[in-house]
């Protein structure tokens, strides 16, 4: 009796497991997507957080990273602001 309900056993978590396996896997393939989703838009959001450039030139920098990718980015550190900013010494 005890080896039937020891192979009983192992049969339901066999079964379980089986059954675990396509959704873990679809679990990370969503973690995976999200992940280089967002290793995609980082540039973008580093962009728009940043104080180094203004108006149409960020917005230029923008559309740079979507459309030519991370050799913009590199750009964007290398070149921004392509203009400097005029100091305002005021008080």
């Amino acid at each position: 009796m005890k080896i039937l309900s020891a192979l009983l056993t192992f049969a339901v978590i066999t079964a379980l497991i089986l059954l675990a396996i396509p959704v873990l896997t679809a679990g990370l393939a969503l973690v995976v997507i999200f992940g280089c989703f967002f290793v995609w838009f980082l540039p973008i959001l580093l962009i728009l957080g940043s104080d180094e450039t203004r108006g149409g030139e960020k917005a230029a920098w923008i559309l740079a990273i979507i459309f030519l990718s991370w050799f913009a980015w590199i750009f964007y550190f290398l070149l921004a602001p392509i203009k400097p900013r005029s100091r305002d010494y005021r008080y």
